[in-house]
């Protein structure tokens, strides 16, 4: 029996609760979707972690992620993010300033969720619903540990899921100096710390890469660094500021890097014709965008580069360590594919399954590293659902839809009824995908909360 033939590292409670967990959960879901159920007990193991990657798929929910795999790699086939060992399901909900559950989040509600464990109201970053307090971060606390840190993404590095890890505001909207309207308490002048983008530099996270020259480019109003941009004020404090693919890949390591390819979001990969409230005619997608410069990284460009700075990072500090002392320490990445979201957002299925892919091409790239660090636990996952749904061909849905032509040369048809026609697609409550595999990656099975996430990558990391 399993039971029997488990072996972990540690005689505490995570054996019992991997031996429930892999006997109750791991085999069928292993054995009926991701192979034998040899490959799900093999991949159990306890035990710290040296390395962290977490990848959050803005807005993807399933039906994003079954849009992607029937339009690229046939419904029978598998993405990357498919074939993880350890798969589960996590809640998203926020809740009220009374503690109560909203049952729909958004994006900085969810973030908060698993960067600080603690649930809060939509709309705040990394702060407690009923006081307004700042809660200390998962990227914050591996700082704290001596690991490298790195946050990377296809939208803004001031928007929500990037800002949870690295600031503490009352509204997701105070992402520049000159945004601060609704963040009184958090200025600068009343003690706080200041609008996402100055606490993103002064947090010295050794990898930001993403959008966000426009936030960055604002002047700050208070502090030591007024009447300067936050990019010089980053430059002021360290860091290599590169805005396109040929900067990134000469940026020196062990020395921060501030990367800000677009003023704001990063333009799509894929372009196609939005839904209507009268369908579309059968499409192909085009996988290619021409408002997109050709100089801009992909997101896997974005996850490789991260991962050689952050390792040459480390290894720079370990020269510095006295002799006869380790230096083993780690990383922790965060890596964001943020426009699934706004092309569902949207009603764009092919912008969306575009981006899909893309953040699927960047998973591939952390198991492809973990593969050879299997000291490294790689979750992917998403922040809440959304609302593009396949219906059958011959239907005429409520609200707007698109037909697509699959790779495999039949058509699909996604419906958006989520709003009034023409206007913004809404998140849906759902629970999400969660995919793991490495230390600790048996703690994603089953049904958990989103706050899990949390304790995951504490344990793993030893992060207390």
């Amino acid at each position: 029996m399993l039971v029997r033939r488990l072996r972990l590292t540690r005689r505490h409670a995570t054996w019992s609760a991997a031996v429930l967990l892999a006997t109750a959960v791991a085999v069928p879901a292993g054995a009926s979707a991701f192979g034998p159920a040899d490959k799900v007990r093999a991949a159990v193991k306890d035990g710290p972690a040296k390395n962290v990657i977490l990848l959050i798929g803005d807005g993807m929910g399933d039906s994003e992620i079954t849009l992607a795999r029937n339009y690229t790699v046939g419904a029978a086939g598998r993405l990357n993010m498919d074939t993880f060992p350890m798969t589960g399901a996590y809640t998203t909900y926020s809740v009220d300033k009374h503690g109560k559950p909203d049952y729909v989040t958004d994006s900085s509600a969810s973030g908060t969720g698993w960067a600080t464990g603690h649930k809060t109201v939509n709309g705040r970053v990394s702060k407690t619903p009923d006081t307004n307090k700042a809660i200390p971060t998962l990227l914050e606390l591996a700082q704290k540990s001596g690991l490298a840190t790195g946050s990377i993404t296809t939208s803004d590095l001031t928007d929500a899921t990037p800002a949870v890890q690295a600031s503490h505001v009352t509204d997701r909207d105070c992402q520049g100096p000159e945004d601060m309207k609704k963040c009184s308490v958090d200025r600068i002048s009343k003690g706080g710390p200041g609008s996402i983008a100055e606490q993103s530099v002064n947090h010295k996270v050794d990898v930001l890469l993403g959008g966000g020259k426009g936030h960055f480019g604002q002047k700050v109003k208070e502090g030591p660094y007024k009447g300067k941009t936050v990019i010089q004020q980053a430059e002021k404090l360290g860091y290599q500021v590169v805005t396109d693919a040929k900067g990134m890949k000469k940026a020196k390591a062990g020395q921060p890097v501030l990367g800000l390819f677009a003023d704001y979001d990063i333009p799509i990969e894929w372009t196609g014709k939005p839904a209507t409230g009268k369908g579309t005619s059968p499409q192909r997608c085009v996988t290619s965008n021409p408002k997109r410069p050709k100089d801009t990284p992909t997101l896997a460009d974005q996850t490789t580069r991260a991962i050689e700075l952050l390792e040459a990072k480390q290894a720079e500090k370990g020269k510095q360590v006295k002799k006869g002392h380790r230096a083993d320490k780690g990383f922790f990445l965060q890596v964001e594919g943020a426009n699934i979201d706004s092309e569902d957002h949207a009603a764009d299925p092919c912008g969306q399954i575009g981006e899909t892919a893309a953040f699927d091409r960047a998973v591939k790239v952390a198991r492809d590293y973990a593969a050879t660090h299997p000291d490294t636990l790689v979750i992917t996952t998403a922040d809440h659902g959304h609302s593009s749904q396949i219906v059958p061909v011959d239907t005429d849905p409520a609200g707007m839809s698109s037909t697509l032509v699959t790779n495999e040369g039949q058509q699909m048809k996604v419906s958006y009824g989520t709003a009034p026609v023409g206007e913004s697609q809404e998140h849906s409550g759902t629970e999400v995908r969660i995919a793991a595999e490495g230390p600790e990656a048996y703690r994603v099975l089953g049904v958990t909360n989103q706050t899990d996430l949390n304790t995951t990558i504490r344990t793993a990391l030893n992060l207390g």
